[in-house]
């Protein structure tokens, strides 16, 4: 078990399996010293736990939880494609997508759930530039999709 997955057992979370992709596309390419993932719902073994827009169906604290988990589907992606979490230098990009009703405006708040869990997983390595986009609709009716992009040390 890697120092990351350690950290994140510390805090009591473990990786989950790889989501498997809705269409024609993989999890997570490597290109050069940078993994990419794809865009990454809140699935918790392979469901979605609430579906909607945020500020009318679900809660911005629900959203910033689903959120969370985006991040951790992520790091499972990145983990499928480096094989160790620990090969990571450094979260460089965050792009979070919050379904919202169209009077909601805390996507940043929301999105923050994906960039705590990094940067508490990580420590200074998951500090990284991000976008937080309000969106009409996302995949499943999510309110939430997470994507990452990390350097790896090696």
């Amino acid at each position: 078990m890697s120092e990351t997955e350690k950290k994140l057992a510390a805090m009591g979370l473990a990786l989950p399996q790889v989501a498997a992709p809705l269409a024609a596309y993989v999890p997570a390419v490597q290109s050069g010293t940078h993994i990419h993932t794809s865009g990454q719902l809140p699935l918790v073994g392979g469901q979605l736990p609430l579906a909607g827009k945020v500020g009318a169906d679900v809660s911005p604290d629900d959203a910033k939880e689903l959120a969370r988990t985006c991040a951790l589907n992520a790091l499972a992606a990145v983990k499928s494609v480096a094989g160790d979490l620990d090969r990571i230098r450094r979260v460089v990009k965050v792009v979070g997508y919050v379904a919202s009703d169209p009077g909601f405006t805390g996507q940043p708040a929301v999105v923050n759930g994906a960039s705590e869990l990094l940067a508490e997983a990580l420590g200074t390595k998951g500090v990284h530039a991000r976008s937080a986009v309000g969106v009409a609709v996302l995949p499943l009716n999510s309110p939430v999709e997470v994507e990452i992009v990390v350097e790896l040390a090696d």
